[in-house]
């Protein structure tokens, strides 16, 4: 192996002020090598949405190979080919004795697809969840080896479901039996965690008034860098820090936005937009902004809370979810919950795109990961863990096929998918959970 010229070091980082931020993957970092192309990094990300679906239209009508997806999947369709459905998946082990609780264990058994021990207080008992078994693989050298978000505030204690403790409500990953990993909801704190300072609510608004910008306190530092780079890697710093100050302006306003609000609204952090919609938009870009600088390769996002009375009047459902899911088989209801699937994963949609758009050594986000959408819960009708609504997306660095609909015709666990994403990550384990094989077709 011949190396015929110096490369920057993979873990580049910008310093100026204060703030430190991490570079994206440049052609200035693979040595020059004859016949030598970059290795792919393994990336792997988990979007939950609760209160399962109106799984009639969220099932595509083909088996196997598919070319059409169905209406509440239909916004994907631009990544068909990246997009694989799996239906009939169950979560056995989220059935608590006396069957209650569903709610809570459809959230906490969606990464871990064990058995939630009844308690409402602290001695809370699940499993070590699968996000956190691949990060412990592929996030060994990354600053965070994972990160955890949500939008809605997680901060109740106590009973939160049928004497199930909120715990188990709260948190989709673990990292042990016992240790749930709390979500951050604020996008300016997971903005300033992935890229600048932290300190309380008043010192960052303090710091920000007195520096201006992050990426103003680096732009010596981007210049210096940027006599050093090709064309190619000139463009590519210029997108991704036109990004950064593009989420970070969001942010701003949503501050503003904060401040002038005539009654004060403490559940609301600092920095979280007032729509639902732009807060999720925001979160999601920052998840890729996390990704694209490799600071962290794992992350799980709870784009809303399990009982969630959140109401969607701009898409033509004015009705609480909670409610709206318990349908009873009813056509006005049903087709309202489908409303609501659909724009959830319209906002996934928001992700791929954005994902797919983001150069990434020879391919893009998109191409290099793995990218798990559904839910704990099948029918909410009837608080079931059978025929759970799922996506998964991504290339996997060519380990996944896409464009397929696998469909079994009896319920098969939730943890033989979880144990093959592990396994396309790099995890060595023959068995996770209540597994039964891993899913050869996917």
């Amino acid at each position: 192996m011949i190396i015929t010229r110096l490369a920057l070091p993979r873990r580049t980082f910008l310093r100026g002020m204060g703030a430190t931020v991490a570079l994206p993957f440049l052609e200035a970092m693979i040595p020059a090598v004859a016949a030598q192309s970059p290795k792919a990094v393994r990336r792997f990300g988990v979007v939950y949405i609760p209160m399962g679906s109106n799984i009639s239209q969220w099932t595509p009508k083909g088996v196997g190979r598919i070319t059409e997806l169905s209406p509440t999947l239909n916004s994907l369709t631009p990544f068909l080919d990246r997009v694989t459905v799996v239906t009939n998946l169950e979560l056995k082990n989220a059935y608590t004795v006396g069957g209650g609780g569903n709610h809570a264990t459809s959230n906490c058994g969606f990464l871990s697809a064990a058995f939630a021990k009844v308690t409402e207080g602290s001695d809370y008992l699940l499993a070590k969840t699968a996000d956190q078994m691949i990060a412990g693989e592929i996030g060994k050298d990354t600053p965070l080896p994972s990160l955890e978000l949500a939008i809605d505030s997680t901060s109740l204690v106590g009973n939160c479901d049928n004497g199930l403790a909120c715990a188990y409500m709260d948190n989709l990953s673990w990292s042990s039996a016992t240790t749930p990993l709390p979500a951050e909801v604020n996008p300016r704190v997971v903005f300033e965690r992935l890229l600048g300072d932290g300190g309380s609510t008043a010192e960052r608004r303090a710091e920000l008034q007195l520096n201006g910008s992050l990426l103003d306190r680096v732009l010596g530092e981007v210049s210096r860098l940027q006599n050093k780079l090709g064309p190619g890697d000139r463009t590519r710093v210029e997108q991704y820090l036109d990004s950064i100050r593009e989420v970070e302006r969001r942010i701003q306003r949503a501050e503003k936005q904060t401040d002038q609000a005539p009654l004060p609204d403490l559940e609301r952090p600092v920095g979280a937009p007032d729509v639902w919609e732009d807060h999720v938009n925001l979160m999601l870009d920052l998840q890729v902004l996390a990704l694209q600088a490799d600071i962290t390769r794992v992350i799980t996002f709870q784009m809303s809370r399990e009982t969630s009375t959140r109401t969607y009047p701009q898409i033509g459902v004015p009705d609480p979810h909670h409610p709206t899911s318990h349908h009873d088989n009813q056509a006005e209801k049903l087709v309202k919950l489908a409303k609501i699937n659909a724009y959830h994963v319209s906002m996934f949609a928001n992700y791929l795109k954005k994902l797919k758009a983001t150069p990434d050594g020879a391919g893009s986000l998109l191409d290099n990961g793995i990218y798990l959408l559904g839910s704990g819960m099948g029918d909410p009708n009837v608080h079931n863990h059978t025929n759970l609504p799922i996506v998964v997306a991504g290339g996997g660095s060519g380990k996944l096929q896409g464009g397929r609909h696998i469909k079994y015709s009896e319920p098969t666990p939730m943890a033989n998918l979880l144990l093959t994403l592990m396994d396309k990550n790099g995890v060595a384990i023959d068995k996770f959970a209540d597994s039964t094989g891993k899913i050869q077709e996917l």
